[in-house]
């Protein structure tokens, strides 16, 4: 019987600079393709219909890339231990190759199959640039604020981008006839899910060429860019920003590319701005790999405060004002075009996330884990380690977070950063007349507009609110 080895396609859908396939290959023998649907994807507690469906179109995309190789993708659904054993069995797998992931989750299951597989599991870093353990501090603890983490980890050598496997890699159709799933990915509707945003291209060439348009344009304005909410085009939804987070996400595009990409062009790069800029988008990548750092040291980080005596907050408990934030209704424009624009699009800026999170946060003062649940629903980058991050930072609870005093004021975060009102009107309909003057507080108009909600809860007040309710809890 010829042998087999599989790679296990996970966080990492894509051909180009893979560690764990190209290790694979490196085997000589032919490479099994697989992917298995786990039910912790689509019926875990952060199963989201959005993510799924952006997902699954990178799967059909990734079986597309294999066709070119004569192959397919083998897509499982079930527990993935018990899929991968009867693989091995029937396929005659001499191993098995994937890539590492960091989570609580993800370490219980990869210990498991690797001690009940009978082959080896290979194990490898890639889904980071820099994996957990690789930046410590000099008596071997993890950094828990990321200046000085950002300090050491830019003095690591980062490896090189590699490239796909040559075409004779993978196993052919014809070589497993025993094997049926042969690029049989289902529809979100055939796991559950009905249609919800309106999805981009999910490939690894849209990826790349996402990545060579940033690199290429806004990235040389990144540094002030990324903080303007709307899009310079009206037809175009996205911001300034690289929108890369969703292919990173999934590993249609690499760290490494996005990282590389960055250092390569900072030599040509033509001004002050534009080197500042590349290097605040590497900094982007660093905070990616730092919660990446802290959930792997610190996995009570999914179910509680970074800094324990704030687990003793009395959050408040309002279902229905949950719900009006939820639908971008709160009555103040720039906090709703944000949410509305997560439930159209499955993303949002980041300065729209932080103006967001501060909001359910520190205005209404519902419990950050609420909002760190809501946006894993919604988010097709939703990644467990940067949104508990992020949501940790705006509620002052978690590490190197954001001070519990500083709260952001949602009308002077529209006027800074959607100053001539295109976001807000672009997402909140009901204000599309309403003059620049009025456009972050139209409840000030002579006559506000009927269809449009006024402010849920006067800011100053909520802010003595908030900071009393932390005080409470700091001694």
């Amino acid at each position: 019987m010829q042998t087999f080895v599989i790679h296990w396609f996970r966080r990492d859908l894509r051909l180009t600079d893979n560690t764990a396939l190209l290790a694979a290959a490196a085997t000589g023998h032919s490479v099994l393709p697989v992917f298995i649907l786990d039910e912790a994807i689509y019926k875990g507690r952060f199963a989201s219909g959005s993510r799924l469906a952006f997902m699954l179109k990178a799967l059909r995309s990734l079986d597309e890339q294999l066709k070119v190789y004569g192959s397919r993708l083998l897509v499982k659904l079930g527990e993935p231990g018990g899929i991968l054993h009867q693989l091995v069995a029937e396929a005659g797998a001499s191993a098995v190759y994937a890539n590492a992931d960091y989570t609580p989750y993800a370490h219980r299951r990869d210990h498991t199959i690797k001690s009940g597989l009978g082959v080896p599991l290979h194990l490898f870093d890639d889904v980071a640039l820099l994996p957990p353990g690789a930046v410590l501090k000099g008596d071997g603890k993890p950094f828990v604020v990321f200046t000085p983490f950002k300090k050491a980890w830019l003095n690591i050598p980062k490896g090189p981008v590699q490239s796909a496997p040559a075409l004779g890699a993978f196993v052919k159709l014809d070589s497993l006839p025993m094997v049926d799933g042969w690029g049989t990915v289902p529809s979100p509707q055939e796991l559950g899910f009905a249609p919800t945003v309106d999805l981009p291209e999910a490939s690894e060439v849209e990826a790349t060429r996402r990545l060579d348009e940033f690199i290429n344009g806004r990235a040389a304005a990144y540094a002030t860019g990324r903080n303007v909410l709307a899009a310079e085009r009206q037809d175009d939804t996205r911001p300034e920003s690289s929108f890369l987070s969703p292919y990173l996400r999934f590993g249609m595009l690499s760290p490494r590319q996005a990282y590389q990409a960055a250092r390569a062009a900072y030599p040509a790069a033509n001004s002050t701005h534009a080197r500042e800029s590349l290097e605040t988008w590497v900094s982007e990548l660093v905070w990616r790999d730092f919660y990446m750092h802290i959930l792997h040291f610190f996995p009570q980080v999914l179910k509680s405060s970074f800094r324990p005596e704030y687990d003793r907050v009395e959050w408040r408990q309002f279902p229905a004002e949950f719900q009006r934030w939820k639908e971008g209704m709160t009555g103040y424009p720039v906090v709703d075009a944000a949410m509305r624009q997560l439930r159209a699009m499955g993303w949002m800026p980041n300065r729209a996330r932080m103006i967001v999170a501060s909001f359910l946060t520190k205005d209404l003062l519902i419990d950050w884990r609420e909002g760190e649940r809501h946006f894993m629903q919604w988010l097709i980058d939703g990644d467990p380690a940067a949104n508990n991050g992020g949501w940790q930072w705006s509620a002052g609870t978690g590490t190197d977070a954001q001070p519990y005093f500083r709260i952001f004021n949602p009308v002077s975060q529209g006027e800074n950063f959607d100053p001539d009102g295109r976001y807000v009107r672009r997402w909140v309909p009901e204000l599309a007349q309403v003059p620049d003057k009025f456009i972050h507080q139209p409840w000030a108009m002579p006559a506000p507009p009927a269809n449009y909600p006024p402010p849920m809860v006067n800011h100053g007040e909520a802010r003595t609110r908030t900071l009393s309710a932390f005080k409470a809890v700091k001694g």
